[in-house]
């Protein structure tokens, strides 16, 4: 895959971006640093990127001060990479579009369905937390910042290691070459000021568009319970438990996460509670009278899983407790 570059003026500085595939917009944001070129030889985020563009015209740019954008002069404030976002989705013509995005593209995404409602028809976040704060106890962001300043480009395993499990030397010489052609040291380190000093949480329940948040259970940056978060202050979000321990959506399993992905993007809108075939499953169960432990057990999953589903699906039905659950299970005759 060759991107063909184009660029378009932003309040935040020229930004560079491409498009592939066809049929409805999705605008994606793949999180703290990108390169147009670049990413798609990164591990499997090439093959991602190719999936989605089977079903969708997928709109991807490099953010201000990355990649093929202008590198001087750039506002790299969130509020800035969020005009820059939205420049490019106009320049593409796209007045209402889906959305995808990763880690702290995850709080950009968000943050454009809260304010404008009218464009984002559906929304998936993957690897999010709502304050950046969250992510680490304050004198190990400010050393995490440090090394990105004096060690950008080298290929550390203490970088790759925050983002996947065991990296190899063939991944610790891929992260070298992308961190060297992404941005600069000093961007590279404001933009990640910039997401540490972010805090979604009331932008949050704004949000009306359709949403699934995806996270790994063992994610290595970002905890599973900062996503359970994520999706408990989103009215009506799903959230879709994935196994492994990667924080990058095209490492490891990545297969599992574009299915999710693309499954729950491609579902047409409900104006009823839509249910998964898993969440059946597990409201059925619900009327049995099994706890989360049992439902764990039974279908082999992590208690914390089938915790997520029975949260899901009281959210989606609207009710409050597991007994309205296994009422609405019994009033449809659902059977495990």
């Amino acid at each position: 895959m060759r991107p063909r570059i184009r660029y378009c003026a932003t309040p935040a500085g020229r930004v560079a971006y491409s498009t592939a595939g066809a049929g409805p917009a999705l605008l994606c944001d793949s999180g703290w640093i990108t390169d147009l070129r670049g990413q798609l030889e990164l591990l499997s985020f090439g093959s991602f990127i190719e999936g989605l563009a089977e079903r969708f015209t997928v709109i991807r740019y490099d953010k201000p001060g990355c990649g093929l954008s202008d590198r001087d002069g750039l506002d790299l404030s969130f509020d800035g990479q969020v005009a820059a976002a939205l420049a490019v989705a106009d320049a593409v013509g796209a007045g209402r579009f889906r959305m995808f995005g990763a880690s702290q593209g995850s709080q950009l995404a968000a943050t454009i369905a809260a304010r404008h409602p009218d464009r984002v028809e559906a929304l998936v976040l993957y690897g999010m937390c709502a304050s950046g704060r969250d992510l680490a106890p304050a004198e190990v962001r400010k050393s995490v910042v440090a090394l990105v300043r004096a060690h950008w480009g080298l290929g550390l395993k203490a970088l790759a290691g925050a983002f996947v499990t065991d990296p190899t030397a063939e991944d610790l010489d891929g992260f070298a070459r992308f961190q060297r052609v992404s941005a600069s040291a000093d961007v590279a380190a404001r933009l990640l000021e910039v997401y540490y000093d972010t805090d979604v949480r009331a932008l949050l329940p704004a949000i009306r568009a359709r949403t699934a948040v995806l996270h790994r259970e063992a994610d290595k940056g970002t905890r599973f319970e900062l996503g359970r978060e994520v999706a408990a202050l989103i009215p009506g979000a799903t959230l879709i438990p994935l196994p492994g321990s990667s924080h990058l959506f095209y490492h490891g399993d990545w297969a599992a996460v574009l299915d999710a992905a693309l499954g729950f993007l491609c579902e047409p809108a409900s104006p009823g509670p839509r249910l998964t075939g898993r969440e059946l499953e597990v409201a059925g169960l619900v009327a049995q009278g099994l706890t989360n432990q049992a439902i764990a057990s039974r279908l082999s999953v992590a208690p914390r899983t089938a915790e997520a589903h029975v949260e899901n699906i009281r959210r989606k039905l609207q009710v409050r407790s597991r007994a309205q659950i296994a009422a609405w299970a019994t009033e449809h005759r659902l059977r495990p």
